[in-house]
Formats: C-alpha cells, structure tokens, sequence
C-alpha cells in the first residue's frame, strides 16, 4: 500500500486535523516531519475537541506517532501537551509516540528573540506566533542547536554551548537584553531531559522497518505551502519547507517516502498573519465567510483573513508539491453564496500573470482577475455522496478541479471526521 504525505495547499488552517485523523484510523504510523508547536490541529472525535499543535494528529486514536527529525521541539511545550491530553484520556507512553534523536530543541532565548524581533519590526512584522520556531532553525543550519541526543551527555555540551551562547548573548546585546544565564539552561535542560529522553528513537530505523513490513505510514505536514520558506510568499513564511519533498529529509526515510501527496485546500482561501493575499475581502463578504467558518487560529487564536478561492495560487502549489489530489474543506462555508467567485489570474500594471510574481511588492500590487459562478441555496453541511450535494455546488468542485489542473480526491462538509465525500483513496491509490 501507499505512503500519504498530507500537506496544506494555501496558507495552513485548511482543516488538516481532520483530514489527517481520517487518515489515521487506516494508518500504521502517522509522522510529523517538519515545523514546530506553531502548527494547529484541531481534531473532533465523537464530539470531543483536541486541539494539537506538537504532536501527530493519530495520538489521539493511539496509532504510533512519530516526531521527524525535521521537526523544531520545544520540550517545556512537549511536556504541557501531554498533560494536557493526558486530561483528555489520551494516554501518550514510548510504546505509541517516537521523537527523532535529532530533532533540535526549542530554548527559552529563541522565544525571547523570536519576541524582540518582533517587537522591533514595526511594521514590517512577519506576523510569527512568537514560539522561537525560526531562531531555532537558524540554529540548526548554523550548526549550533542543542538536540534531543544532547539531553543525555549534558556534561559534555561545553563546547556546543560556547558557540551558540556567543552567538545569543551577542544578539541579545544589540536589543538590550543581558547575558544568558548558563547555569540556569542547564539546570533547566537537566530537569526536562528525563521528559523528554524516555521518547527518544532512532525513528529513521522504526520508519524503514515500517516500510519493509509494508505497512502504512501517514505524514502530517504543517502549515502550507504558501508558508514554505522557499516557494512561499518570501520573508512572510514559515522557516522550514512545508512542501511534500519534506517528508524524505525529516523523516530520514528517503526519497520515495511520500507516496500519495494529498493537498488539502479550504473552498476558499484565508491567512493568518502578515504578507500579501490577493483575493482578500475586507468586506461584509468576507466578515461572512469568518464568521461561518470560524476562522481563528487554533494556536494563537487570532482572527483569520478570508478571501474568495485563489485558484492561481492552489495550481502553483500543487506543481512544486507534486500533489496527487486534493481534499476540499469546509464547502458548507458557501453555501446560501447568490454568487461566488473564483481568481483565474492577476493583472499587474497591464501585464498578465497566470502564477503569483516572486517579489514581495508584486506580490502586493497584483488585482485578482475574477470568474463568477452561480451559488446555492441548498445545504451542504453533513453531505457525505454526491447525490447529497446541489448540483451548482458540484460544478463549483469541478470548476475548481480544471482551474488547479489537480483532482478532488476528498470532500470535506463539515467538522466530523465522517462527513465527507471519498472520490479516490490514497491509501488504495
């Protein structure tokens, strides 16, 4: 059977949680193999919400889940995740959850410079969630980062904590901010490591064993595409690739890892955040859309912005992707819609663009070119065929589907993990 890769298509909070614990239930495995605990899902099962942004949404259902290696960790937040769930029922022991071995960690400084860059920004914010994501992947390509391994040889990090405190000690002195206190990270890295050692694996093993036995393993991308720090909208990204691609290098399962590259996509479009988004509505129309759609995001709660579907950005993501077909989310958001619209193109100064241009004032600058399409009045929360579904709402799938030359494999209509539309089964693919 097939690996499935599921990564968002737009710009994150696409309903993934859903999806991915859909997923799950027929998984042997699920992994995370990038980001941090910026990443939110939120999962309903039978009635009962979970609201993730570190662990791999099949924890919930107590499928092995697995953290990558490409994943950014900060253990404090592991830590209080797991409790929080614990709460819940959820039971998380080393038999059902994994962490790469070298997985770098996530410290305190890095939220206080993620914080003060912020803060000194004005407004040229990149509109992070603050969490010390970035920092610590700066640290990780500049060969800094303390890792998970680390935790068990604290008495011979000497050397590795001279370069990165020099390193942060320097930064912090250009915001003001005094020294890191070198006793008390380690003191505080002594107390978290028998958390977080329990769960240390060399998942790259549990992975290719997994594959060998021929069992399936689900990988649970975060963000979107839009955010990956090289194909999405630049500086206003995320600081890891978001792409399917991804999978490979922070699973440490190779690059046929992938499998079927499920693209999840909102039946319209929203962002979280800074940075440009050309059919954003700040207007009634998309006051509506939020508010049907209950557009805050599940790790800040800020107020999403909303915007009709972009079909130029959907079709870009899916070339760089590679997305084999995607699951459409949150349909029933259109409905009672006496018309809707969809971006074709974008106009920049009179020149046509089929593909958003790279620069950030382009980006900016560019006007949607719109198609209109009737709307229904018809219901379709709850749908789980076709036949339960208006048949404008169909041509608005199929319209969509031509648009992003990509096919619809999933329909999702609401919520509830079952109530949605099966067209094509990536785990049969």
């Amino acid at each position: 059977m097939a690996n499935v890769t599921v990564i968002g298509a737009q710009w994150g909070d696409e309903g993934k949680g859903k999806i991915v614990d859909w997923l799950a239930e027929r998984a042997d495995i699920v992994v995370r193999f990038q980001g941090g605990h910026n990443a939110g899902h939120t999962l309903v099962v039978d009635g009962k919400v979970y609201k993730l942004s570190l662990l791999p949404s099949g924890i919930v259902r107590g499928t092995l889940s697995v953290i990558g290696n490409g994943v950014v960790l900060d253990p404090w937040h592991f830590r209080d995740e797991v409790a929080k769930l614990a709460a819940q029922d959820v039971a998380i022991t080393p038999d059902n959850l994994q962490i790469a071995e070298t997985c770098p960690l996530i410290l305190p400084f890095h939220r206080d410079l993620d914080g003060l860059r912020e803060d000194a920004s004005g407004a040229g914010k990149i509109g992070t969630t603050r969490r010390g994501i970035g920092p610590a992947y700066e640290d990780k390509v500049g060969r800094r980062a303390i890792r998970v391994c680390d935790l068990a040889h604290l008495d011979d990090l000497g050397p590795q904590l001279d370069r990165l405190l020099a390193h942060h000690d320097a930064l912090r002195a250009g915001f003001g901010e005094a020294p890191i206190d070198r006793a008390r990270l380690l003191a505080d890295l002594a107390e978290i490591a028998d958390v977080i050692l329990p769960f240390a694996s060399p998942v790259w093993r549990t992975l290719g064993e997994a594959r060998a036995q021929g069992k399936r393993i689900l990988f649970e991308g975060a963000q979107g595409v839009l955010l990956d720090v090289d194909h999405g909208t630049y500086p206003f990204v995320t600081s890891s690739n978001t792409v399917a691609g991804t999978a490979a290098s922070g699973s440490g399962l190779g690059p046929s890892a992938p499998g079927f590259v499920l693209g999840i996509v909102k039946a319209y479009t929203t962002r979280v955040g800074s940075g440009p988004f050309p059919t954003e509505l700040e207007d009634e129309t998309g006051t509506r859309l939020g508010e049907r759609g209950h557009e805050f995001g599940t790790v800040t709660g800020r107020k999403r912005r909303c915007g009709w579907f972009d079909a130029v950005l959907v079709r870009q993501s899916a070339a760089v992707s590679g997305i084999t077909g995607i699951a459409l989310t949150k349909l029933d958001v259109l409905d009672g819609f006496a018309e809707l619209r969809i971006c074709t193109g974008y106009d920049l100064d009179g020149r046509h663009y089929d593909y958003l241009p790279p620069h950030p004032n382009d980006q900016a600058r560019v006007k949607p070119i719109y198609e209109t399409i009737e709307g229904w009045s018809e219901s379709t929360a709850g749908a789980r065929s076709w036949a339960d579904l208006p048949a404008q709402a169909i041509k608005y799938i199929r319209r969509v589907e031509e648009l992003i030359r990509c096919p619809v494999a999933l329909v999702s209509t609401s919520p509830e993990r079952d109530d949605t539309i099966l067209v094509r089964d990536p785990f049969q693919d």
